[in-house]
């Protein structure tokens, strides 16, 4: 088995070829706090088409943004592409494992989430396996880069 090098980074086209690909993004740690980044995050995926499933297993979260909240990725009903995570690094293998049990194809961890063991999990089953990354950056990121050729 070939493993990513996590360290080395990501090509722009390595990671627009994954959000292009991915329709349903189910989401570990969403929180209904607007101050939070994960409901930004969440808000603009869900705005920009992405099929957006928060997960928390706070009995108390229902709903955010008009989404049914799951407790858990074993409880989602349907299909996910993309697992996204916002935990503590420390709690990504056991997402790792429950993102290959639902049959995910990527494991996404948020900026500041990274463990190597994670990756090991998620890719020796054939997930693709992203750390430390924001995909709501990303997914806008082609659009932001200086036009260095321009006048002044």
């Amino acid at each position: 088995m070939t493993y990513t090098n996590h360290d080395d980074g990501y090509s722009e086209e390595h990671l627009q070829d994954i959000l292009k690909s991915v329709k349903t993004i189910a989401m570990v740690g969403a929180s209904p706090d607007k101050t939070k980044f994960s409901y930004g995050v969440l808000r603009v995926l869900s705005e920009t088409g992405y099929d957006m499933i928060p997960v928390n297993p706070r009995p108390d979260i229902t709903e955010i943004r008009g989404l049914k909240v799951y407790p858990s990725l074993s409880a989602i009903d349907r299909p996910v592409d993309m697992v996204e995570v916002f935990r503590a690094p420390d709690e990504l293998p056991a997402i790792a494992r429950e993102a290959v049990e639902i049959g995910a194809k990527v494991l996404w961890g948020q900026i500041g989430v990274r463990n190597d063991e994670a990756a090991r999990i998620a890719e020796d089953s054939g997930l693709k396996v992203v750390m430390d990354r924001c995909p709501k950056i990303e997914l806008f990121r082609p659009f932001w880069k200086p036009k260095l050729h321009l006048g002044i």
